[in-house]
């Protein structure tokens, strides 16, 4: 879109949607001829200060007056356009839906009231009650109820013996005692492996029969592995691990 030069203002813009006066554009836009989103505002405003800093002569304080409150306003507009915005449901978006969206909603709005008429009632009864902050007076001290009329020392007696009685003892009979420590395996391991200097694991544990002393063993290799006493060596996955005695 281009249009003819305006003897008024002699500042023309080149935007792929306009060709011509920056006025002419900005009327465009207000009669929503052009889109408003479509306009670089940053960009025309720098040609604006190129062709001011290379007329400095014939700068007119107006027409740049007049453009900076153009850009404005349009960068309003933009601004506004840009920003989403809230729409309230009109009539006929309410009544396009099903009627039994309606209807329940219309339950809903009479449920909604009935519980703040209900509320209200509530706060305005509880307005009118005051609560008590004083005791009763000294001439009815005699009414008072005698907390202590049925303590005795047999029932402090009982109390503090239930209170008193250590708690019943924990049956550990189904639990398998551990018997062999991880420092008894690194005592068996070093007098072994201080011997012959070397040994497969399967014949550090030969000698065993229940399974939890393998697994201290194994324990007790790791221990001395991390401390730098022995090296393990595998030769392939889930085979035979060497144990070399370093000292």
């Amino acid at each position: 879109m281009s249009a003819e030069p305006d003897p008024t203002s002699s500042f023309t813009v080149e935007l792929p949607v306009f060709r011509g006066p920056f006025r002419a554009l900005t009327d465009l836009i207000l009669d929503q001829k052009v889109d408003v989103c479509d306009v670089p505002i940053a960009r025309v405003t720098e040609a604006f200060l190129h062709r001011s800093a290379e007329e400095v002569e014939s700068w007119d304080l107006e027409e740049a007056t007049w453009f900076v409150a153009a850009c404005a306003m349009l960068l309003e507009l933009k601004v506004g356009r840009l920003m989403p915005r809230h729409e309230e449901p009109d009539e006929d978006d309410i009544l396009g839906v099903s009627p039994d969206l309606l209807y329940a909603r219309s339950l809903e709005l009479a449920a909604f009231r009935e519980a703040t008429i209900d509320v209200s009632r509530l706060l305005e009864e509880a307005s009118r009650s005051f609560p008590r902050t004083a005791g009763p007076p000294p001439e009815f001290s005699h009414l008072y109820p005698d907390v202590l009329e049925d303590v005795t020392a047999e029932k402090l007696a009982s109390i503090a013996a239930a209170a008193l009685r250590p708690p019943p003892g924990l049956d550990l009979s189904h639990v398998t005692p551990i018997t062999f420590t991880v420092a008894d395996a690194i005592e068996m391991v070093t007098a072994r492996l201080g011997e012959s200097g070397a040994a497969m694991f399967r014949e550090l544990v030969a000698g065993y029969e229940d399974r939890i002393q393998v697994v201290v063993s194994f324990l007790a290799l790791l221990e001395l592995y991390r401390d730098g006493k022995v090296d393990l060596s595998q030769a392939e996955t889930f085979g035979e691990i060497q144990v070399r005695w370093n000292g």
